[in-house]
């Protein structure tokens, strides 16, 4: 176990630099691409067959996903598929000034387009203001929603979250 796993419940994004989970900035630049934060060797493989592209691929059955960002068109179908849900989609030619992630959302009710929502990181610290830009849901994927949510580019890669005001 990994110190900022241990000490917080979440891996820092240090820790995850040693797994290259991160896009380089030229890969970034093409387009949206997906980020697996899967850091647990356990017999897991749904991202593999999500995966239209076949841009996921595991050496056993217990290995860490290997992501072929070359391959990967970020079309997020992986994201609601991971039962841990570590797999992100990161948009960073949205526009001029926001980058759009894509991220799991289990809670009920779920956002609306629009909503304005405090974007956190991996511990549910707020790092910017976000606006929900599209909500899927496919019935196929235990429902788990995938949220498209825009917010600054400098925050992008730190968001793995949203905070919201309810009631």
């Amino acid at each position: 176990m990994t110190k900022g796993l241990a000490k917080s419940g979440a891996i820092s994004k240090e820790e995850l630099e040693r797994y290259r989970v991160y896009p380089s900035e030229e890969r970034l630049r093409k387009g949206p691409v997906a980020i697996i934060e899967c850091i647990q060797e356990i017999p897991c493989d749904p991202c593999v067959h999500s995966c239209p592209q076949k841009a996921i691929s595991l050496k056993t059955l217990s290995a860490l996903p290997e992501l072929d960002r070359e391959k990967c068109i970020g079309c997020g179908l992986c994201i609601p598929s991971c039962p841990g849900l570590a797999v992100f989609l990161v948009d960073m030619t949205y526009s001029k000034d926001e980058a759009l992630v894509q991220l799991p959302y289990e809670f009920l009710p779920v956002p609306k387009v629009g909503e304005h929502v405090d974007a956190v990181d991996r511990e549910g610290n707020p790092k910017a203001e976000g606006r929900v830009v599209r909500v899927r849901i496919d019935p196929k994927t235990n429902r788990t929603a995938v949220l498209a949510v825009a917010v600054a580019k400098d925050v992008a890669l730190d968001v793995r979250g949203i905070r919201r005001e309810i009631g």
